[in-house]
């Protein structure tokens, strides 16, 4: 059985060249395997080892996870992830669904951030399809501002769940309030706060309602407000920074070995980002800074979010100057083969199909209402082939690897969640360091479950 370094792997800051200086512990030196392992390991060496469960259901694991943790006193001499608690087999779910179906599953693996597995598992499909130009350009302004007000509502999560696991409740309240904001836009737009399987293959399946453009300009406000006082609340304070500042340390080598993105990495002075490193849906065309710290701490982690949230604020300003600028127009791709035949509104009751659609498919049009019944209960072919697509999501980069074999249904759907590689950093941050620690350094990775256990 492997033996944790001797050395907190987070001592110091690193010096010099961002996040490379320093020694770190070779990846042999973390060790893997069960509760059951541990004690056969106690057993057969006679030692007396004091493991401690952490989870799955502790309040401070961001899911259903299980932290084995081994200490020694108040110190962790070994850390382990235990996942797979969550499994909801979406993955395999979406081999027996239809194409557009597929949506509604992947929105709700990474729930706090259901918006970017839509728009990446739509682009793959696109791709596939071959019709990624002919998306028309309202439609990807409209993904894009959704992505963007996602990543700041799932960022104040991150914020308002990471300050309430330290004990500070003002800070979590502040930081829902602070959602509760986008999530009356995403409501407004979709009919849904969350969950939305809004994004669909070709396009969205309707405009932004009228008088939303002003609603979203003043939740921005309201949101940069909040955001601020949440700055004041965290950033000077000299607990939360005593709690924070050289905590989980994880420089870019070990970032590098481990696959790590996001703010993580960025945190090492890394400014890896794929709306920069591999563009989609226009991001090139966006004027934003990709920001990035070199203490490569907890803390740094915190700042990180703070200043995305911001940037993510001037794209959604961007966005909305374009759909003004565009005006009314198609957001739907023009091939009835493969476009969604419904023409949505949000209705009285939630979103649906529009009163006047039903009346023609079912009063003056035959082959409208066979087209319709057609391409939603069967869907649309896809060539065969695979592609792979990538965007970037709040916790890191978010991939989707789609193989078709020419029909109506995925062969395969696999996605590269960004928590589940991150989650292999926990030894590292928190071995060697003091069990109040591994919270502060879990909640600084920001991991989803839902994501984990796909």
């Amino acid at each position: 059985m492997s033996t944790a370094p001797s050395a907190a792997p987070y001592a110091t800051r690193d010096a010099g060249a961002p996040g490379t200086d320093g020694d770190i512990p070779s990846f042999e030196a973390y060790g893997d395997g069960d509760w059951s392992d541990i004690a056969e390991e106690a057993v057969r060496l006679g030692e007396e080892r004091i493991v401690v469960n952490m989870g799955p259901q502790h309040p401070s694991t961001h899911g259903v996870l299980r932290l084995m943790l081994e200490i020694d006193g108040e110190t962790v001499t070994e850390a382990r992830a235990g996942i797979g608690y969550l499994h909801t087999g979406i993955e395999k779910n979406m081999e027996y669904r239809t194409w557009t179906q597929g949506v509604t599953y992947c929105t709700r693996m990474d729930y706090l951030a259901p918006f970017f597995q839509e728009v990446a598992f739509c682009l793959g499909v696109e791709k596939l399809l071959g019709i990624t130009d002919e998306i028309p350009e309202r439609a990807t302004i409209i993904r894009v501002l959704l992505m963007e007000l996602n990543r700041i509502s799932s960022h104040l999560i991150c914020l308002g769940t990471g300050g309430n696991e330290m004990g500070a409740t003002t800070i979590m309240t502040t930081a829902f309030t602070a959602r509760e904001e986008i999530l009356r836009v995403f409501e407004a737009i979709t009919g849904l706060r969350m969950n939305h399987g809004f994004v669909r293959p070709g396009g969205v399946p309707l405009d932004l309602p009228p008088g939303v453009i002003p609603e979203i300009r003043t939740a921005n406000k309201k949101v940069a407000k909040y955001l601020g006082q949440l700055s004041d609340l965290m950033m000077a304070n000299p607990i939360f920074k005593g709690r924070l500042v050289g905590v989980g340390h994880l420089n870019l080598a070990a970032c590098m070995g481990l696959g790590m993105t996001g703010p993580v990495l960025r945190s090492t002075g890394l400014p890896y980002d794929v709306r920069k490193a591999k563009p989609y849906c226009g991001y090139e065309t966006y004027d934003f800074e990709v920001p990035t710290s070199t203490g490569a701490d907890a803390y740094d982690r915190v700042d990180l979010r703070f200043k995305e949230c911001y940037e993510s604020l001037k794209i959604v300003e961007q966005a909305l100057e374009r759909l003004e600028k565009l005006g009314p127009g198609p957001v739907m791709v023009a091939d009835k083969k493969i476009a969604w035949p419904g023409q949505l509104a949000v209705l009285g009751d939630g979103q649906g199909n529009s009163l006047d659609h039903i009346k023609e498919i079912m009063g003056t049009s035959m082959e409208s209402l066979i087209h319709h019944f057609k391409i939603v209960t069967e869907g649309f072919r896809v060539p065969a082939g695979q592609v792979w697509q990538s965007v970037e999501a709040p916790r890191g980069e978010l991939g989707v690897h789609l193989v078709s074999d020419g029909g109506t249904r995925p062969y395969r759907a696999h996605f590269r969640d960004p928590s589940f590689n991150n989650l292999q950093a926990v030894s590292m941050m928190c071995e060697g360091g003091q069990l109040a620690d591994v919270v502060v350094a879990v909640a600084s990775i920001d991991p989803v479950l839902g994501g984990v256990d796909r």
